[in-house]
């Protein structure tokens, strides 16, 4: 291995390349790459450009379920495969424009008035990108719309978000996303919401949008109940690439957002990372660092740094980006190889007071990706200096190179993607790096980026204890009064190999007073009685 701590100017300038095109740099001086990893490379990087000019072209990417993935042609409709859809992306980005500027005017509006804030109900990547973008681009000073979330189908939090503006919800526009219109957990936050708006005397529909398939069961509910709007969702976008759909950009547009500098930051990228040669491509020279760090099957994660507090959420939105497009069980073979990279961050300076000192000092299973931002902020703010000559951008600059160069010491491997300011254009161009480097990285070890088995498997899942939920209180309801033990409930429903599953709902149901179960204690927690009541 390259010792990083001897890293020379010379190896510097072999391994960093910047981007004019897109105000990014890329810095792989610091991992272990070398001339002869990528002469070893470079024919099956070959492949994978042409993997990715056929997902372009609108090759059949995802076998399983017969679609295209076509994220790339949301920002660069030029590029569909059909008239058709080339019309439904150009004419939903202008419907998202009169929509939103409908909106901003007052001409739609809430019950009491013109809408101050947007409630989105989404889950995954349907909240995941949006909370991303509006949290990096927004402004408090200059937002048009507030924009809070129902990201989960957690009660407790649904109700801190609506305490927010339960006051204001005559004045705020319910967003709900979901592609299929029968996911569970955005669902649950509609009913949560329609609620509370039903409580307030208002009618939710007046007050709705959705953003689906069309002919779902969404689509249908929100038609038969008077929606505002209905916004498309396609097949061939996936709900960890949908950002530059409707299911970004309309959030983004409401909140006054340029949603046309996201878009050509993207389709910026595009252009560059299109490209096939390898090391004028700066999501190819990803992927490889990648695949290099992890020795092509995911040895070792990696630690995401943005030092932004506007790139917080960056990584929880890479997350989901890369763990679920790359974490699969079996290969393109149906070959078992259980591969994927783990990501986790935290944002800069702040992780130096956290977890680097086991970065620097602890297990090397990771490598570093930090996100450096030139430009610490608006220039019609005057900086202030903390010591005579620097300012706190300065020192938050200087703990990144600090950090960088305290883990280039123990030979701890990072890479660096340089932008010089946070935009709209340099968010785009962000989102797409990552995206293709996905991809790539995908083709190289011969697995499906664009499906999601083991998501699937944890709904299917979900269900069948919904289901034994039912069973339970159907049992218990008609046995009134008199207590069972866990294992008596669970032979009377025949669940007998299921007693840990009806323990566990069993004492989520007793710790909820309104549910009306009973639990009757007994110095064996696990020979507890319970009963309705």
């Amino acid at each position: 291995m390259h010792k990083l701590k001897q890293q020379s100017w010379e190896r510097f300038k072999q391994y960093y390349t910047e981007f004019p095109s897109l105000g990014l740099a890329l810095d792989l001086s610091q991992m272990s790459v070398s001339e002869e990893f990528f002469l070893q490379m470079e024919a099956r990087m070959q492949r994978a450009f042409a993997d990715m000019a056929a997902l372009e072209g609108g090759g059949i990417a995802n076998p399983d379920e017969e679609r295209m993935v076509g994220h790339y042609w949301l920002r660069n409709p030029c590029l569909a495969p059909t008239p058709e859809i080339r019309q439904g992306v150009e004419d939903t980005i202008t419907q998202i424009k009169m929509f939103a500027n409908d909106v901003h005017s007052g001409t739609t509006c809430g019950f009491n008035g013109k809408f101050k804030n947007l409630l989105l109900i989404g889950i995954g990547g349907s909240a995941l990108g949006p909370q991303f973008v509006t949290d990096a681009l927004g402004h408090p000073l200059k937002d048009k719309i507030k924009p809070y979330f129902f990201d989960n189908t957690d009660p407790d939090g649904m109700l801190r978000t609506l305490d927010n503006i339960r006051e204001e919800l005559g004045q705020t526009l319910c967003l709900v996303i979901s592609k299929s219109g029968g996911t569970k957990e955005t669902r649950n936050g509609m009913l949560e919401a329609k609620t509370a708006y039903e409580v307030a005397g208002l009618d939710f529909g007046k007050h709705s949008v959705a953003i689906t398939r069309q002919g779902s069961g969404l689509d249908d509910y929100a038609t038969a109940n008077g929606w505002i709007r209905r916004f498309p969702m396609w097949d061939w976008v996936g709900g960890r690439t949908s950002v530059l759909s409707a299911v970004g950009l309309l959030p983004a547009a409401l909140q006054g957002i340029k949603i046309e500098e996201l878009l050509l930051g993207a389709k910026a990228c595009d252009e560059v990372t299109r490209l096939s040669i390898t090391r004028k491509n700066p999501s190819a020279m990803l992927a490889l660092a990648w695949y290099q760090a992890g020795n092509g099957c995911g040895e070792k994660n990696m630690v995401v740094i943005p030092y932004k507090d506007r790139l917080d959420l960056f990584s929880r939105y890479l997350q989901q980006l890369i763990m679920e497009s790359l974490g699969k069980e079996s290969d393109l073979d149906g070959k078992t190889v259980n591969q994927g990279i783990s990501v986790f961050g935290n944002k800069g300076a702040t992780d130096q007071h956290s977890y680097i000192q086991q970065l620097r000092d602890g297990l090397n299973d990771f490598f570093v990706s930090f996100i450096e931002v030139l430009k610490d902020h608006d220039e019609s703010h005057s900086p202030v200096f903390v010591e005579p000559v620097i300012t706190s951008g300065d020192y938050l600059h200087g703990f990144y190179l600090g950090t960088r160069h305290a883990l280039a010491e123990s030979d701890r491997e990072s890479l660096t993607i340089t932008v010089r300011d946070i935009s709209a254009f340099s968010i785009g161009a962000l989102i797409a790096l990552f995206e293709r480097a996905v991809g790539l990285y995908a083709s190289l070890v011969h697995i499906n980026a664009y499906h999601q088995p083991g998501v699937e498997a944890g709904k299917r899942a979900a269900g069948e204890i919904i289901a034994l939920e039912g069973r339970i209180l159907d049992f218990l309801g008609q046995s009134l009064g008199t207590p069972h033990s866990v294992s008596e409930i669970a032979k009377s429903i025949g669940a007998e190999q299921d007693c840990v599953h009806t323990f566990k709902i069993l004492e989520h149901l007793s710790a909820n007073a309104s549910r009306a179960v009973a639990r009757f204690p007994s110095p064996d927690p696990l020979e507890c009685r319970y009963s309705k009541v």
